[in-house]
């Protein structure tokens, strides 16, 4: 399947069209299809990562304007996972039962961790890219932990409203969190299918 991702990505932004929402839209779709979790989204955003690198080479639009605008897309479909995991992690609080405070701390960790994998694995594919890449895909990475990410702004603002006191966070998720988020996050990507399909010309 991580195959199949890399392919779509390349293609993507090889078009040199809409490559912001293409790639959000492939993401996010990819997202959709995984167990919600940690590993899931790395692997995800590597192989959009790699998709990404090899199709900026031949983009009609230039290997630095295809490498921002794949980054800001993945980055947006992030942000909607993040979101997934918050309304999902509202949802067992208000509904109270059989939750306990641990497993909303470690929900919370895992969220806010989120935006620290996504940009560690955009540095793993820069390190091996090719010369004309990599010092595009790393200086994309240098403004981004200068001005941060959406996916981190997004976090810090959802789990602010969550206490999660001084107990150490374990940064997992566990299976009925995960569960559910997937949930959640399949119907964001449903109703944006749904959206795409009503245009004219879809």
């Amino acid at each position: 399947m991580s195959e199949q991702i890399r392919d779509a990505a390349s293609e993507s932004v090889r078009q040199g069209e809409d490559i912001r929402q293409r790639v959000h839209d492939l993401t996010l779709e990819a997202l959709k299809s995984r167990r919600f979790d940690r590993e899931a989204i790395r692997d995800v955003v590597r192989a959009v990562t790699e998709g990404i690198t090899r199709g900026a080479e031949g983009s009609r639009v230039g290997v630095r304007h295809t490498l921002a605008e794949g980054f800001r897309g993945m980055d947006q479909a992030l942000t909607a996972s993040v979101q997934a995991g918050h309304d999902a992690l509202r949802q067992m609080v208000a509904a109270g039962r059989g939750i306990s405070e641990n497993e909303v701390k470690q929900a919370a960790a895992g969220l806010r961790k989120i935006e620290q994998d996504f940009v560690a694995t955009v540095e793993e594919v820069a390190r091996s890219a090719n010369e004309r890449v990599r010092p595009e895909l790393t200086e994309l990475l240098r403004q981004a932990a200068h001005a941060g990410t959406e996916t981190g702004r997004r976090s810090a603002r959802l789990m602010a409203e969550f206490t999660l006191g001084s107990l150490e966070l374990a940064g997992e998720f566990g299976a009925r969190f995960a569960q559910l988020a997937g949930g959640v996050l399949a119907g964001m990507a449903d109703a944006l299918d749904k959206r795409d399909r009503g245009k004219p010309g879809s």
